[in-house]
């Protein structure tokens, strides 16, 4: 009995091979198992019947855990006389395969072990990994899944390497970025000159942590800026640094005990901090053990645990028991993932760590908040990305989100492929960056043709005009979609239903009355899409002003109210920290009514986002955003 399987799935490297090999042998299975360019597995096996029946359903209940198989074809064929079961050389395929590979993975408890073993010759070697974890999407340059196609062909594995990766019993049997000191990449530790340390250099970092250094620290999908997140004068001078005032700073502690130290953990958050994810998790503050302005003003704190043998490595050399870990990047700008790009950010750092694996696709930490003990997902980047979502319908396309917490989603055949996290595309870089994530995953899932391009309707936004321009050079269709129509849209698919009534709400998006939307009532289903309702227009004076002086929008509610010296008596009385937050101060704050009153550069608006702001000036939490969701940030952990 002889059979030809074609698997698509979660089934390139995630040690899916040699599990095939193994049951294999298991069962006394004859034939092969190889990789296809399309990002499936095929296998051909020969047998007696039960024999093979028994191998099947291994194949199907058995998988390892971080594989997950979504279709298996099963043919039968021919017998091809094969004496034994082998892993043949990858094959190119045909294009047309529904699989992808795994996201970055936190690494295992066996390499972890391995880790600290002093008898183990990958002892406290930063880049051990094996089948089942270490970097995937962050080094694959295109499919089939083998190293020769990931960033890791730079570095040739030694004997013992070798051994390992052809050993069928062994965990990195065909673990692509299997190495060791010995072959695989390094660590160096450079001062702001230029100059290399002699020294140990992740005990070397360890060290200047602990006395309050800040470092700049080459990761699995881009850099991170470290530094003690107990002590408060260092976090102060990095925020000084990087210009960022007020917004929160990540920070990785090092293990889960610590964290209960910090911060108060919940059962299904603890299950997500601990998961190969290992994403960035809000938790609420407790006690005064981290520095106060790792997030001031908020209740929360966004922890993660270590993910790389880096990480633990500098924790286990260090006295600080968690560490600021943000994205090395100005405001509004890409995180930096290159070696000769992080000399670009000197000025803020007094160290450097890289190593010399190259980083193929930048992605940045995910992050997560459990609401009534549901996971809300805020930032899908690493550990989630390029994992696909499944849709009832098929077609290719691609759609390309709106200005601000940007992602892109290529659409092939019945799977939405989410880009990782890409950022405030009003800035030339971050559209850089998202021609360069279309280009990367063109190139792993071998889109050839689109059906569709998506864009918001926004007649300004970068994004939408780089669509119109991309439809129009290869002749497709562009669907303009209406801001807050798509975030309904997004709805049916997450409920798996045909027909909702929604509420959206959010900072600001181009209404089809040519308004600011923000606050609306939606119905989407087999009548089509109408907006049923809204939160009342209320004037926005000085547009895009109004976001970062929140004082604006608090004169344009009142106004609706109020008149203008009413307005100036109440403000004046119950506020006057927020008039005198502005520029310019009481003169500016006159100018504010007077174009409220004439209508001069004003817009109207129903948005959420700028009412929730103008609550937050009243009861004095906060007078001007220096971040995105600044003032409404403040304004639930005031009420909390």
């Amino acid at each position: 009995m002889a059979y030809l399987l074609k698997v698509d799935g979660v089934v390139q490297g995630v040690g899916f091979r040699p599990f095939v090999y193994r049951i294999a042998y298991k069962y006394e299975i004859r034939g092969y198992v190889k990789n296809l360019g399309d990002a499936g597995v095929e296998i051909f096996v020969e047998g007696r019947k039960e024999n093979v029946d028994k191998f099947l359903n291994s194949l199907k209940n058995e998988a390892p855990p971080l594989a997950k198989v979504e279709n298996l074809k099963i043919e039968e064929v021919n017998s091809r006389g094969y004496k034994d079961f082998r892993i043949e050389k990858s094959s190119m395929g045909n294009g047309a395969g529904d699989s992808i590979i795994p996201p970055d993975v936190a690494i295992c408890e066996d390499c972890l072990h391995e880790l600290f073993d002093p008898k183990d010759r990958r002892y406290l070697y930063p880049f051990i990994v094996c089948t089942n974890c270490g970097p995937r999407f962050s080094i694959i340059e295109s499919l089939p899944y083998d190293r020769e196609n990931t960033s890791m062909r730079d570095f040739p594995m030694c004997e013992l390497c070798r051994e390992e990766y052809e050993d069928p019993l062994n965990r990195r049997y065909h673990a692509e970025p299997t190495c060791c000191e010995k072959c695989g990449p390094r660590y160096e530790l450079y001062t702001k000159d230029g100059r290399r340390v002699e020294e140990d250099p992740l005990k070397t970092t360890a060290r200047l942590i602990d006395e309050g250094k800040i470092i700049a620290i080459k990761g699995i999908g881009g850099f991170h800026i470290a530094c003690d997140a107990t002590n408060e004068e260092v976090v102060r001078e990095l925020r000084n640094r990087l210009g960022r005032e007020q917004q929160p700073f990540a920070i990785m502690v090092k293990d889960l005990d610590t964290i209960k130290n910090i911060a108060y953990v919940n059962p299904e958050e603890e299950v997500e901090l601990k998961s190969y994810r290992r994403p960035i998790t809000l938790l609420r503050k407790k006690g005064k053990f981290l520095a106060e302005s790792v997030a001031p003003g908020l209740h929360t704190v966004g922890i993660m645990l270590p993910y790389a043998g880096v990480h633990y490595i500098l924790f286990h050399y260090s006295s600080s028991p968690a560490y600021v870990m943000t994205s090395a990047n100005y405001p509004d700008m890409p995180m930096v993932k290159d070696n000769e790009k992080i000399w670009g950010m000197i000025d803020a750092v007094d160290y450097i760590l890289l190593h010399n694996r190259r980083i193929v696709n930048r992605i940045d930490d995910s992050v997560v908040r459990f609401v009534d003990g549901k996971r809300a997902i805020i930032r899908r980047s690493r550990g989630f990305v390029p994992l696909p979502i499944e849709m009832p319908f098929s077609y290719n396309g691609i759609a390309l989100g709106a200005e601000l917490m940007n992602s892109i989603s290529l659409v092939k055949k019945r799977k939405i492929y989410l880009s990782q996290y890409i950022g405030n595309t009003s800035k030339i870089d971050v559209m850089d960056f998202l021609q360069e994530a279309i280009e990367r995953f063109n190139k792993i899932l071998k889109m050839k043709d689109f059906d569709l391009i998506i864009v918001d309707s926004h007649p300004l936004y970068n994004t939408s005009n780089f669509g119109r321009k991309m439809a129009k050079e290869i002749d497709v269709e562009v669907l303009e979609v209406q801001h807050h129509y798509a975030h309904i849209a997004t709805l049916l698919l997450e409920n798996k239903v045909k027909e909702i009534v929604g509420i959206a709400v959010d900072g600001v998006g181009y209404g089809s009355d040519g308004k600011i939307w923000g606050g609306e009532i939606i119905y989407l289903g087999k009548d089509g899409v109408r907006r049923y309702s809204h939160i009342t227009y209320y004037p926005l004076p000085g547009g895009d002003l109004a976001s970062y002086y929140p004082i604006r929008s608090l004169a344009g509610l009142l106004s609706l109210e109020y008149g203008e010296d009413e307005i100036r008596e109440l403000l004046y009385k119950f506020t006057p920290g927020a008039i005198s937050s502005l520029k310019y101060g009481e003169r500016e704050f006159d100018i504010i009514l007077q174009q409220i009153a004439k209508r001069i550069n004003v817009s109207e608006t129903s948005s959420t986002g700028r009412f929730l702001d103008a609550i937050s000036s009243l009861l004095g939490v906060c007078y001007r955003r220096t971040y995105e969701g600044e003032p409404a940030m403040k304004l639930e952990s005031f009420a909390l």
